[in-house]
């Protein structure tokens, strides 16, 4: 526990609290203070000005990171058996339908992604008080209830990511690994904000984003100056 300590508070000494940095800064340090011994994920966590309780106000969507997130991303998918060569052939980890409801309904979880295609939907609908906490129901809404499963799980596979804000306002999602380029985490974090940009609803009245903050595995968060995502 002290060894941690100690290098948190290296980590600390690194981070002018003061200082609200540049997306570019913001992805160069968070390399340098980042302490652990694994490839820590770099993640990103965005305010916003928002009620999520409203269902006007409800920020929710998907991006595709151009560098990917860099984690083996596990996908399920429930298919009749005449797709289940092609979700194979496009990476899938798992595919299959009636077996696989079963897993589930026993605690099985083990995956990330859960794609499913729309005439089987009417199967999942015991599944919700599973899959739902853990946000790996299907839904039309962030492109995983689909016929184009093929496509569908290779974009998965390669960096698509869904996202929606929380009960606090707040959005967090992974946006790479310590081991990246700073070039590659920058332009995927920069990927991520337009699109939840692109999202504000009218609804919302006042500042939009509120504050941003990029971090790693265990890391300080470091705050990034809002107005120097749109200039960058």
């Amino acid at each position: 526990m002290a060894r941690i300590t100690k290098n948190r508070k290296k980590a600390l000494g690194k981070i002018d609290a003061d200082k609200q940095y540049t997306l570019s800064e913001a992805a160069k340090l968070v390399k340098e203070i980042t302490m652990t011994k694994f490839d820590s994920s770099v993640d990103i966590d965005v305010s916003l000005g928002v009620d999520p309780r409203k269902a006007d106000q409800m920020v929710r969507g998907t991006v595709s990171l151009p560098h990917g997130t860099g984690k083996d991303v596990r996908v399920l998918v429930l298919c009749t058996p005449d797709k289940e060569e092609e979700a194979r052939n496009a990476g899938a980890d798992h595919v299959g339908l009636d077996e696989y409801i079963e897993k589930i309904k026993g605690g099985w979880t083990d995956v990330d992604v859960v794609i499913a295609m729309p005439s089987v939907m009417g199967k999942l609908g015991p599944l919700g008080r599973i899959l739902g906490p853990r946000g790996l129901m299907p839904n039309p809404k962030v492109g995983t209830v689909t016929n184009n499963v093929g496509s569908t799980v290779t974009e998965v596979k390669q960096g698509k990511i869904d996202f929606k804000v929380d009960k606090f306002g707040i959005v967090h999602t992974g946006v790479g690994k310590v081991s990246f380029d700073a070039d590659k985490i920058i332009e995927n974090a920069r990927e991520f904000l337009q699109t939840i940009n692109k999202l504000k609803p009218s609804a919302a009245k006042g500042t939009y984003m509120k504050s941003i903050y990029l971090s790693s595995t265990m890391s300080p968060g470091i705050r990034i100056d809002v107005k120097s995502i749109t200039a960058e």
